[in-house]
C-alpha cells in the first residue's frame, strides 16, 4: 500500500468531477482522480456501466446557460444538445485541460475510511482488472453524481407485465406494441412519454401532482436565455413569468394535466412543448396517482382503470454514496447537511461536489462550487485569513441557501438551492480567497 498523504482522492470523472480537477490543478492541489468507467464523462456516457441516459435525451437547458464559462461549446453544437454532443464535450474538456493523466480508470471505490479525525487521513480502497487495492489520501472529494440510484416506488398488488425504472430505459424500441404508462411527470418523464407515443401502442401518464410548463421556445430564442439580465424579486418575477407561461403554454389543466398545488419555482419546471402538443391532440391521456395493481390492470385512484403491457416508472433517483458511512457525511433527513451543500462543518478533509440542484444553475454554477473548494483547500494549506474565516462560517451552523423558498420536501428537493442566493455566497468565497468569479 503506497502512501498518498500528500493528495487528495476525487471520485468520479463526470462534469462535477472534471470541474474539479481542473481547479485543482489550477489551484496547485495535488489529487488522484478514481472513475469507474473507461471514460469521462459520467452518466453523459450511454456506454457506461452507471449511465442512465437514454438515446433520445437532450439537455433541457440551452448550451450557452450550461457550458463552464471558459470553455464554451463548439458554434455548430445544437441549441439543445443531445447526450452524444455532451458526452464530446466532455471529452473535449478533459484533453483541453489535461485531466485524463490524473486519473485511474476502470477503479470502482469501494470504501472510504477516516483514518482518526480531522487532518489524520483517509484510506481509499477500490477494486480493478488487477485487483483490490488500498491508499492513504491527505483527504476526500466525492463527485460521483446524484443521478444514478432509482429511487423506484413500490405499488400494492402484482403487475403481470413488464415493469421497469427509466434508468433501464434506453431506445424507443422497447416501447414497440405495448401499452404504456410512464409513473412521473417529471423532464425525463415527459420526455420518455413522447417516445412512448409515437413508438408504443399507446401512452398514459400517471402524475401524483401538478407541474408548470416551459417552452424551450419564446420569441424564437431558448426560453432560458430570456431571464437573469434584471434582477427581480421573488414575488415580481413570479408575477411576470407566469403570465408569460400562460401567454405562450396556455392551460395545462385544460388537457387533463393536475394544477400544481405550490407556487412556480417551488419546484423544478418541466422544459417540454411536445407533452402538451400531444395531450392536447389526445395521443396521451393524463391519469392520477396508482391505486392498487391487478394483472396488466392499473386502478387509480380517481377510481379509474386500465390495461398495460409496460409500467416505466420516471420517479428520480436518490442520493447514493455507498463507499462511505452515512454519518460521516452529516445526513440529515434525505441529503447530508453541508455548508453551501458541499463542506463538512466540522472537517476539513471530506467534501461533496455536485450535490447540487437549482433552476438555471449550469455547469458554471458547479464549476464555481468547485473552485471555491480547491481555494478553500489551498487557502487552509497557505494559512490564509480567508480560509480560517470560511471554516469559522461553516463550522457556526447554517442553513440551506435556499433564499426563503419553500421547496417541495420531496427527497429530489433536498439539495434543491436558489440560484441567486446560492451564487452569490459561493462567489463572495471565492473573491475572498484570492479568485475571480465568472459573471
Amino acid at each position: 500500500m503506497r502512501d498518498t498523504r500528500g493528495k487528495f482522492a476525487l471520485i468520479g470523472a463526470g462534469p462535477m468531477g472534471l470541474a474539479a480537477a481542473k481547479v485543482l490543478g489550477e489551484q496547485g492541489v495535488d489529487y488522484q482522480g478514481f472513475e469507474l468507467h473507461s471514460e469521462v464523462g459520467g452518466l453523459w456516457d450511454i456506454e457506461g456501466a452507471c449511465s442512465t441516459m437514454y438515446e433520445t435525451a437532450h439537455l433541457i437547458s440551452s448550451k450557452r446557460m450550461t457550458e463552464f464559462a471558459d470553455f464554451p461549446m463548439r458554434e455548430e453544437v445544437a441549441e439543445y444538445p443531445s447526450h452524444r454532443e455532451m458526452a464530446q464535450y466532455f471529452r473535449d474538456f478533459a484533453d483541453h485541460f489535461d485531466i485524463r493523466r490524473h486519473y485511474r480508470f476502470g477503479a470502482e471505490v469501494t470504501k472510504v475510511e477516516p483514518l482518526g479525525g480531522d487532518g489524520e487521513g483517509w484510506r481509499l480502497s477500490w477494486r480493478d482488472a488487477e485487483g483490490e487495492h488500498s491508499e492513504i489520501y491527505a483527504g476526500v472529494l466525492i463527485a460521483n453524481g446524484t443521478l444514478s440510484e432509482p429511487n423506484m416506488p413500490e405499488f400494492p398488488d402484482h403487475f403481470d407485465g413488464e415493469m421497469i425504472h427509466s434508468s433501464a430505459y434506453r431506445d424507443p424500441a422497447q416501447f414497440h406494441g405495448k401499452r404504456v404508462l410512464v409513473v412521473g411527470a417529471g423532464n425525463s418523464g415527459c420526455d420518455i412519454a413522447v417516445d412512448a407515443i409515437h413508438h408504443g401502442q399507446s401512452c398514459d401518464l400517471s402524475m401524483r401532482r401538478g407541474y408548470y410548463f416551459v417552452p424551450k421556445y419564446v420569441f424564437g430564442k431558448p426560453a432560458d436565455t430570456l431571464g437573469g439580465a434584471i434582477k427581480l424579486p421573488m414575488w415580481l418575477k413570479r408575477r411576470i413569468d407566469g403570465a408569460l407561461l400562460k401567454w405562450f403554454v396556455g392551460d395545462p389543466q385544460k388537457y387533463g394535466f393536475p394544477k400544481p398545488d405550490y407556487k412556480l419555482y417551488e419546484s423544478h419546471p418541466i422544459v417540454n412543448s411536445l407533452v402538451l402538443f400531444h395531450a392536447g391532440h389526445g395521443d396521451l391521456k393524463v391519469r392520477p396517482d396508482i391505486e392498487r395493481l391487478d394483472g396488466k390492470t392499473v386502478h387509480f385512484k380517481d377510481g379509474s382503470q386500465a390495461d398495460y403491457d409496460m409500467i416505466l416508472a420516471a420517479t428520480g433517483y436518490k442520493l447514493h454514496y455507498p463507499f462511505i458511512a452515512p454519518e460521516l457525511l452529516n445526513w440529515q433527513g434525505d441529503a447530508p447537511h453541508l455548508y453551501l451543500n458541499a463542506m463538512h462543518p466540522r472537517r476539513d478533509d471530506l467534501f461533496v461536489l455536485g450535490m447540487l440542484e437549482a433552476s438555471g444553475l449550469g455547469w458554471q454554477g458547479r464549476h464555481e462550487q468547485a473552485e471555491m473548494v480547491a481555494r478553500y483547500i489551498r487557502g487552509l494549506r497557505d494559512g490564509t485569513e480567508a480560509a480560517k474565516s470560511l471554516k469559522a462560517k461553516k463550522s457556526e451552523g447554517f442553513e440551506r441557501a435556499t433564499g426563503g423558498m419553500a421547496y417541495l420536501k420531496l427527497a429530489r428537493m433536498a439539495y434543491y438551492v436558489d440560484k441567486a442566493t446560492y451564487r452569490k455566497a459561493v462567489t463572495g468565497w471565492i473573491k475572498a480567497l484570492g479568485g475571480k468569479a465568472a459573471a
